[in-house]
């Protein structure tokens, strides 16, 4: 495992600021058409936005939702084979059961599911005079934790709202995570006050990577998401970001320099275990 880990320090990770319409077929070809586009830039792991297929809002979830596997994992399976990257799939209105679920599936270099991130807090906010939203009016939440292994690193998969608790992150670092991702469709209200601060927040706590795709701006959607896509290093530095508009961020992510930086400030080793602690209460 250790040779795995060490043998390769630097990897090119990309994140695809989709512009998400209402038809979902065009969402799916775009989508491909850019995960190709990026690969051919050499990333390895590529990140697609929250909602990806669809329009975000609790009007649209049950109309856009599949069965997974379904078509649009079928497009995503299809294209991290033919491109040979870790694909994680944005997110899309999943059904299972009768119920709706925000789901995120992560495919890798040979086309096979590797893990499924069902959204664990659901978006249920009211910002008077600003926004309100309420996930849970359609949608369940997951239930598990979700990471997956790559030749690079490991890496811990949360959607949106997932990104405000810091014990999921937390957690995902302890169990080795370097890379954390976040396909995340933060608004015009929330956007400009906490999308960067959280991921810079959660990157330094836990000296790891920390990216986050959203959905291009669209300013004629029901739902205006805020984009920036954008890319943190274990430092806190945003070393790559989008504007509002449709493109592809591309980082290198330097395994070496979060090695030394855990060794110069070795927050790890001198955690009080004996006074506190942050612990799953069930294992996924």
């Amino acid at each position: 495992m250790q040779g795995i880990e060490t043998a390769f320090e630097c990897f090119r990770l990309a994140l695809v600021q989709l512009h998400v319409s209402k038809i979902k077929a065009d969402n799916l070809g775009r989508a491909q058409k850019i995960v190709k586009e990026a690969a051919g830039q050499g990333a390895k792991v590529v990140v697609l936005p929250e909602c990806f297929n669809s329009p975000y809002g609790t009007g649209f979830f049950a109309e856009y939702a599949e069965k997974i596997p379904g078509e649009s994992t079928q497009v995503l399976s299809e294209a991290a084979k033919e491109c040979g990257v870790y694909l994680v799939g944005g997110s899309i209105p999943e059904e299972d059961g009768g119920k709706l679920y925000n789901t995120c599936s992560i495919f890798g270099p040979d086309g096979k599911l590797l893990v499924k991130h069902r959204k664990i807090h659901l978006f249920d906010v009211d910002v008077p005079g600003k926004i309100r939203f309420q996930e849970s009016e359609t949608l369940s939440p997951g239930n598990s934790l979700s990471m997956f292994e790559t030749p690079f690193c490991k890496v811990g998969v949360g959607i949106c709202y997932d990104i405000r608790f810091a014990e999921l992150a937390q957690i995902y670092a302890k169990k080795g995570c370097q890379l954390l991702v976040y396909p995340g469709a933060f608004n015009m209200t929330t956007g400009p006050a906490h999308w960067e601060l959280l991921q810079r927040g959660r990157a330094v706590d836990n000296q790891v990577y920390v990216a986050a795709a959203s959905p291009a701006r669209d300013e004629s959607a029901s739902y205006v998401a805020w984009g920036h896509s954008s890319v943190v290093s274990p430092w806190g530095e945003v070393i790559a970001k989008a504007g509002p508009e449709e493109s592809v961020v591309y980082a290198d992510i330097d395994l070496q320099y979060l090695a030394d930086m855990r060794q110069q400030i070795p927050i790890t080793t001198q955690r009080r275990n004996d006074l506190y602690s942050v612990n799953s209460v069930q294992e996924g």
